[in-house]
This record gives C-alpha cells, structure tokens and sequence, in this order.
C-alpha cells in the first residue's frame, strides 16, 4: 500500500515520530484550533485539556504507520480504522475536515522535528496521512450509507422521556424522537453521540453506550457523572446531563455506532466489566434474554460498592430469562452485599485465578484501560487466544500506550 521507497524512510524516522509524538499532536490541535475554532465544537475539549487526545492520536498515526510497513498489516489495518471510523461517524466528521487536519499535522511534524524532515521525509509521512484519511473517509461513508444519514444530518432531536437514578453519580436516560423518523436498528454495545450546548455557548458531543435493547419508540443511554480527582475538572457534559437536563428536554442524538457488538453464534459468552463499563455489558445481557437465552455467560463485574453498581436491578432482572447465565462481583467495599442465587458476591478486586472459564469463550470487556489490561493478562495466561478478546474503551484510545 505504501510506495517501497516511502517504506523505507518511514521504518527509519517511526521512532523519532513515536518519541515525539504528543509534542508533534499537541503543536497540531494547538495550530488548528487556531486556525479552525468551529473545530472546537467537535472535539472533546474535556480531553484536550487532559491530554488524552493527544496521546490517542499520536499512538493511532504510529500503529497505522507500523501496520503499513510490516507483514501482515492489512488484516491489523482493518482493525484500527473500523475503532476510528465508528467515533467519527458518529460524530459526524466530514471528508473535508481531513484536508484540515492534514495540512496541521504535518506542518506539526516538521515544526518538531526541524531540519530531520527533509523533502523526502515529508513526502512519506504526507503518503501515510492520506493513506490513513482514504481509509477512514471510504470506511465512514459506509456506516453513513448504512446508517441513512449525512454527517450534515447525523444528530437528530430527541426527547428525554424518562430520567432516572440507578446508582451513585449515575442516572438512565430514556429517550424519544421527535422528528418521526422512528428508532433506527442498532445491535448490543453499540453506542450513540449526545451532543449538547453549555453555558459557555461551546457544542460538545459525548459517546454514550445504549444501555439496552430498543423498547418501542425509545432508546435508554446511562451516564456517569464524572468528577474530577487531582485537580482536573469535572465532566463538562456528564454534569450538565446531571444538573441540567430534565424530562420533556431536547438534546441531540447521532445514529447508534460502534464495532464492539455481540457476535450471533452459539459460542459461549464470557463478558467482563467494571464501573459504568457496565453499560454495554446490560445491553448484551438484555438482548440475550430477548432472543437467545439458551446461550452460556459468565458475566463478572467488579465494583467500588453496591451503591456504585449501576444496572443492578435491570441486568438480574434479565438475567432470569437466560438460564445458561452465572453473574460474579466484587466490591472493594461490599457493604452488607450478600450472594444470592442470582448473583454471586465477591470482596475486592476481580482475580480470574482459580475461576473456570467456559472453553472457546468469545470475551467482551469495557472498564477502565488499566483494568482491562490486568484482566486480558489473566485470560491470555488462562489459555484464552487473543482474537477472542474484544474490548470497548470509553474516551480516547489509549490501549496501545505501554503498560
């Protein structure tokens, strides 16, 4: 896919990329934030500010380039671009834009890496960006044509028909369409963009996990309100769903996207969570329940305690029409949580040590990155095969930053 004389250049000058890298994308958002303040209505700003975005598109500019110039890349490629393509989709990211940020990025590269880019380097890592942007636009245009939908018409106006507690910090919103076009089809783990306006007139869109099958005429999203520990801020748009939206109010609301969906096989399911990891997690369960509760789940969430658990009561619910199902979780602090014969009880953290895991098991995960990479060292040490794990992570994805 890349020229061999382009090749060569970038396998010489990746670890210099690599090492640079947040210095080269921090110059990028900086200069086209700029240069492109409606952008800014785009882009999480919550991670902009944290620097997490950054990180996550200096390790996806890096494992593409890697992808591009070793063996055996295409099938990774794929990989890599559907993760991308299903955020930007769902963002409504236009073909356009990536001229934009091409222009940026590159002229970041150059800015940081000074004289070492060369007419020649240039050359080669403007091939990889476009590379990179065909993909993406080709992939994105096809989850739009599926989806029936433009980015210019990618959110549409719903309205909140039902808001509810489900555990601390967190609340279950029920949501309607207003336009009449109906909910559109989506499948277990997926998710939708709520985009909403602050009080600083700043649009921002957040990605939400449908949090169960479609019911009638509305979908259910469940969000955390996220607090910010060692100084960092508070969720932007978490806390103005908390504080500010009521039912009977509007918000945005992109089509249903997203690669981390429940495979329909008879294969047994092995689904791990944690915190509001959970989401998905309820949707599969649900759907389970719905149409193939015959299926064999050890489903094993783990929890700060019962008061943080959110789903609790609608994932057992469920959980009784699958007869195949066991449910394992750990609290750090159980308060009193005893097991039942729905769900057993567990203090600490979760340890898949000594735990019997169903055979050929295909694995879905969502929680923090951090857990998640313990967890998948357990299962691969458990004689679990890699192309079995399929993960989901909430935010930027960090997943290929060392451990």
């Amino acid at each position: 896919m890349l020229s061999p004389d382009h090749a060569d250049i970038v396998r010489a000058t990746l670890p210099a990329v690599i090492d640079h890298g947040t210095q080269i994308t921090a110059t990028f958002y900086d200069a086209m934030f700029a240069a492109h303040p409606e952008l800014l209505h785009l882009f999480n700003q919550g991670n902009q500010a944290n620097g997490e975005q950054r990180q996550a598109l200096a390790l996806a500019v890096a494992a593409f380039a890697q992808r591009l110039t070793s063996e055996g890349g295409p099938a990774s490629i794929q990989l890599l671009l559907s993760r991308i393509a299903h955020k930007h989709a769902s963002l409504g990211v236009r073909p356009d834009q990536y001229t934009i940020v091409g222009r940026h990025l590159l002229e970041a590269v150059g800015k940081v890496l000074g004289p070492a880019v060369t007419p020649e380097v240039h050359a080669a890592w403007s091939e990889v960006y476009w590379l990179f942007a065909t993909l993406l636009v080709a992939e994105e245009a096809r989850l739009y044509h599926e989806a029936a939908c433009t980015p210019e018409d990618a959110f549409r106006p719903w309205r909140v028909a039902e808001r509810r507690p489900e555990a601390d910090d967190v609340l279950t919103f029920v949501l309607e369409p207003t336009d009449g076009q109906g909910v559109p089809g989506y499948r277990p783990g997926q998710y939708v963009s709520v985009a909403v306006t602050l009080p600083d007139g700043l649009r921002q869109p957040r990605q939400y996990s449908l949090s169960r099958v479609p019911t009638g005429d509305a979908i259910q999203i469940t969000v955390r309100r996220v607090r910010g520990e060692d100084g960092a801020p508070d969720g932007a748009v978490s806390t103005f769903l908390h504080r500010n939206v009521a039912e009977g109010d509007l918000v945005e609301v992109s089509p249903p996207f997203g690669d981390l969906v429940l495979d329909d096989d008879s294969d047994p399911l092995l689904l791990i969570s944690a915190g509001i990891g959970v989401t998905p997690v309820a949707a599969m369960i649900d759907h389970l329940a719905a149409g193939a509760p015959d299926r064999p789940v050890l489903a094993l969430h783990a929890d700060r305690s019962p008061g943080t658990h959110a789903l609790r009561g609608q994932i057992t619910s469920a959980a009784r029409a699958v007869p195949g199902i066991r449910r394992i979780t750990w609290y750090e602090q159980p308060d009193g949580a005893a097991s039942t014969a729905d769900e057993e009880i567990r203090t600490g953290l979760m340890d898949l040590d000594g735990l019997s895991l169903p055979d050929k098991a295909r694995v879905y995960m969502c929680g923090p990155i951090p857990f998640m990479r313990g967890i998948r060292r357990e299962l691969l040490s458990a004689g679990v095969s890699e192309e079995r794990i399929h993960y989901e992570v909430f935010g930027p994805d960090l997943w290929g930053q060392a451990d």
